[in-house]
């Protein structure tokens, strides 16, 4: 299940993605059209610049812009930065290390399998799909 930080940050991208400017867009023009507490979004905002996903500015003008075009984002590296991992069990996650029971575990492949349909799923949807 993914949370409100998950589900918020996606709704972020997409505000932006239809506000389809070059300027920064006022955090709290995004609160106020996507009826989500500005506080909340001041949280999410920083982890999405921290992820390199969109930029901020301070100031008069400032506020916040995508980085790349809609079709360059991926709805999946969205979700997985606020998010952590798809991965449904601990050893299928980057770097984890490696089992001692992958050679016997009798689910391995059914978790693989998901994880692989999960990651494709949103990795191959766009947030230009979205708008």
């Amino acid at each position: 299940m993914f949370s409100t930080k998950g589900r918020y940050a996606l709704r972020v991208m997409i505000d932006l993605a239809q506000q389809n400017s070059d300027v920064y867009i006022p955090l709290k023009d995004i609160a106020e059209r996507q009826v989500i507490s500005k506080k909340y979004l001041e949280i999410i905002a920083k982890e999405m610049v921290k992820g390199g996903l969109i930029i901020g500015a301070s100031g008069k003008h400032g506020g916040y812009k995508l980085l790349r075009d809609p079709g360059d984002y991926s709805v999946g590296e969205i979700i997985e930065l606020m998010e952590g991992t798809f991965s449904p069990v601990v050893c299928l996650e980057k770097n984890a290390n490696e089992c001692e029971r992958k050679d016997k575990c009798r689910t391995l492949s059914m978790w693989s399998e998901f994880y692989e349909m999960e990651k494709d799923f949103f990795y191959g949807k766009k947030l230009s799909d979205l708008l």
